[in-house]
């Protein structure tokens, strides 16, 4: 289950910055960056800290 929420959370959070660095300003792509460098850390680590956060708000694995 919060498999499916960080992959959510990611994918808003691409097009939102990609929506962004188009309409507003090309630095919004670097958002783009760290969320891409945080989901490849996590392939490697198995440690997320948006599954931390959620886990915190009561989201059940």
């Amino acid at each position: 289950m919060i498999n499916r929420y960080i992959n959510a959370i990611a994918g808003t959070f691409i097009i939102l910055s990609v929506v962004l660095a188009i309409t507003v300003n090309i630095n919004w792509l670097w958002f783009t960056v760290f969320v891409g460098a945080n989901l490849l850390q996590s392939s490697f680590t198995r440690w997320c800290l948006m599954g931390d956060i959620l886990r915190k708000l009561g989201v059940k694995d």
